[in-house]
């Protein structure tokens, strides 16, 4: 992992943002305190938060707010800026304004303000009533970052944009297009921010552009108005390719650009434990492409993101505790140019760890007093994670006992030789067991971190679908014997509960 220092870069001196991922898994807001913390600690400069439910909106607008778990106060806003303020840190909200549109769009109430009927994430950009309610949004949430000097409005993944019937018909007009029909929504909305706080800065997702040209770009209205963020979480992203696009966006007029990378919550939507290495190299590859660009682009700085969903609606990706390595990897690897023994050391020291890299638990479990909040959780997801993924309770099923006694032959005519129904009964009780007792100390751990509906959906989402097709045989196991007229012992039965 280790490499060779290189040359400062526009990367190495720009503004370095963590993304903090609020649509899932909220820290609960002591927790959040520390994280603000070490994320200074660490090296970051900002942070990039996206609220999405967690925000406390007000009046017509406060149905937004989760039922899953209670949003932020206004003063947990107000702290998270003040602990923020006081290590040097700067606030950027970001505020879907587009496409992702989910956590709006899913109540009835805004129903009609999508694109399509059955695509929740895409705002109809013909309807003023839509802008209108984007603009309420974004007041409230600048309202309460009065210091705030930059907003991100988001803008990616539009996906179904023109499917919707009055689209179909803005479309069927010469000389009206899906770029055009895009570029129109944003520069009316970044001109309705422009109006209310003309000294903001806005950036937006790059990836709706990347097929346009950049006479399109520059014709739209747009230059001026929002900073571009390209966003690339590839461990091998194609440096060439980047560098082409934010030449094309200099050429365009957007000279003031940024770049995202990844530090957790980009390998896959269900991904449990974090890859440092992954990260890492998708922020060396990043350092090429700064390196590479022309004096005109004004590389403003990168966002490191740390995804929690994918979207609103699809399940949780590695926790914060996961990511933790990860981030201090990757920030260290822009602050030296690359991921230098000198790096490596430095995230130990920050970390109070003796390993770079979260799966590393025998040296993880040797931390010292200095340890990173979240490390405890960190080290009982990952044995957990390991005891839910081994061959043994995988592939309970094909394992002799089962498949020469108790076959879906056997299951389904509800026959089984005594004798080998308690080794089977042993061998799974024993692993319930492991997995229970494992368990429980996630539970206790991770309440104290994070709501307990977090808890609850992380269980649900990890540990249920794997344990029960093992409780389904000890049921049917139970049940042959009981329709042979055997004895049941209480611990054999209990354990297929």
């Amino acid at each position: 992992m280790p490499g060779s220092a290189m040359d400062p870069c526009p990367l190495s001196r720009g503004k370095k943002l963590v993304h903090l991922d609020l649509k899932g898994a909220p820290p609960k807001i002591s927790y959040l305190h520390e994280l603000i913390h070490l994320f200074a600690d660490l090296g970051a400069t900002g942070i990039l938060v996206e609220y999405e439910d967690m925000f406390p909106y007000e009046g017509e607008l406060k149905i937004l707010q989760s039922n899953a778990h209670p949003p932020y106060s206004r003063e947990d806003i107000i702290s998270i800026q003040e602990i923020a303020h006081s290590r040097g840190l700067e606030i950027i909200p970001l505020v879907q304004t587009f496409g992702h549109f989910e956590f709006v769009l899913k109540h009835s109430t805004f129903r009609k303000l999508r694109e399509v009927n059955h695509c929740l994430g895409t705002l109809n950009p013909h309807s003023k009533q839509g802008v209108a309610l984007v603009l309420k949004m974004l007041h409230q949430v600048m309202e309460l970052h009065p210091k705030s000097t930059t907003l991100h409005i988001g803008a990616d993944e539009v996906y179904m944009l023109g499917e919707g019937e009055e689209s179909k018909k803005w479309l069927s007009i010469p000389g009206h297009n899906i770029n055009r029909l895009f570029l129109r929504h944003i520069t009316t909305v970044a001109n309705g921010i422009r109006e209310n706080y003309p000294s903001l800065s806005v950036i937006m997702w790059d990836d709706m552009l990347r097929s346009m040209t950049s006479d399109t770009i520059k014709d739209s209205g747009l230059v001026g108005l929002v900073q571009p963020m390209l966003w690339d979480y590839s461990p091998v992203l194609d440096v060439e390719n980047n560098i082409m696009l934010m030449e094309k966006y200099k050429s365009a007029g957007l000279l003031q650009q940024w770049v995202a990378s990844s530090f957790k919550g980009s390998t896959t939507v269900h991904t449990c434990v974090t890859s440092t290495q992954r990260h890492v190299d998708n922020h060396l590859h990043w350092l090429k492409v700064a390196s590479g660009l022309s004096s005109g682009v004004e590389l403003q700085g990168i966002a490191l993101t740390g995804w929690q969903r994918y979207d609103h609606l699809s399940v949780l990706c590695e926790l914060m505790p996961l990511g933790l390595h990860s981030l201090a990897s990757c920030l260290q690897c822009l602050l030296h140019g690359s991921f230098t023994e000198e790096a490596q050391k430095k995230v130990m020291e920050a970390l109070g760890t003796g390993t770079t890299e979260v799966g590393d638990i025998e040296r993880l479990s040797q931390a010292n007093t200095r340890a990173y909040p979240g490390l405890t959780l960190a080290e009982i997801i990952v044995q957990l994670t390991a005891m839910l993924e081994s061959e043994e309770l995988r592939h309970f099923e094909n394992n002799l006992y089962v498949r020469g006694w108790f076959s879906p032959y056997h299951r389904q005519r509800q026959i089984i030789n005594p004798l080998f129904a308690e080794q089977i009964q042993k061998q799974a009780k024993m692993f319930l067991e492991a997995v229970d007792c494992k368990v429980h100390e996630l539970q206790q751990e991770m309440c104290l971190l994070y709501p307990e509906s977090t808890v609850e959906e992380w269980i649900a989402q990890h540990v249920t679908p794997v344990l029960k097709p093992l409780q389904d045989l000890l049921k049917d196991i139970h049940t042959a014997l009981e329709d042979m007229g055997l004895f049941i012992s209480d611990s054999a039965s209990q354990s297929g509960n």
